[in-house]
């Protein structure tokens, strides 16, 4: 079992993610969408939506810091484990109530609204049931461990993730890491592979582009350089 949920899994998931993208990009181009229902409703969802996705960010963010910088990384820099552990025990749940927040009120919006219930797809239902079993799942392991240093996930699970890339899992790495780090593992690996049949797909289309695109510069008329008005079509009011 401990070589099929961490030495097999996890390519699995992989697999389903590269394939499901494919298959999108290839033959539902026009499905790859969010299937906006801002036109529905939107007062709730300007609020919502933000929390959501700058949450869900900071989660990601969290996750990639965790699991991919080595402790000797951050040891290097004066970042004692204890001052890790702090951030990423506030930090990490400040993240995840935001996120949690904005997946509540997005199911709120959309049981309270007909006209965005009826949008709703059992795929939809199941896509909020996995994402917030995902999240809420790592709250409730990060709090559940936060006494004095918590469980200290970098000399565990952190080496597991990182010696996937080597196609090399390390499986001995996850022998003793608390059950439920454990089913919010398996939690993460079966959303991954959910992406790209699911809304989340479009988080592979973001325009992560205008974070880099030059500004757009405005400027006022000044009316006392202006030329000849152009000619214009149609009638015009005379004696003025």
């Amino acid at each position: 079992m401990t070589v099929l949920l961490w030495g097999v899994l996890p390519y699995v998931a992989f697999v389903l993610l590269v394939a499901g993208l494919v298959w999108r990009h290839r033959y539902d181009k026009f499905g790859w969408t969010t299937r906006s229902s801002q036109i529905y409703e939107s007062k709730l969802l300007n609020i919502a939506s933000p929390a959501f996705h700058y949450g869900i960010l900071f989660v990601l963010a969290g996750h990639v810091v965790g699991l991919f910088i080595p402790m000797s990384w951050t040891g290097s820099i004066g970042v004692s484990e204890h001052t890790y552990h702090l951030f990423s025990l506030y930090g990490g749940t400040a993240a995840g109530i935001l996120t949690v927040a904005g997946i509540a009120l997005l199911i709120h919006r959309r049981r309270t609204h007909a006209p965005v219930f009826r949008a709703t797809t059992v795929n939809d239902k199941l896509m909020y049931v996995v994402l917030l079993a995902a999240i809420a799942l790592g709250m409730v392991a990060k709090l559940t461990h936060s006494t004095g240093d918590g469980y200290n996930y970098r000399e565990s699970i952190a080496p597991w993730a990182r010696s996937l890339f080597t196609l090399q899992p390390d499986t001995e790495r996850m022998a003793g890491v608390p059950v439920l780090y454990e089913i919010h593992a398996v939690i993460g690996m079966i959303l991954i592979a959910f992406v790209p049949y699911s809304r989340l797909v479009h988080m592979f289309s973001a325009p992560v582009q205008y974070l880099f695109r030059p500004y757009v510069v405005y400027r006022s008329r000044d009316l006392n350089q202006l030329g000849p008005r152009p000619e214009r079509r149609g009638w015009e009011r005379a004696g003025s």
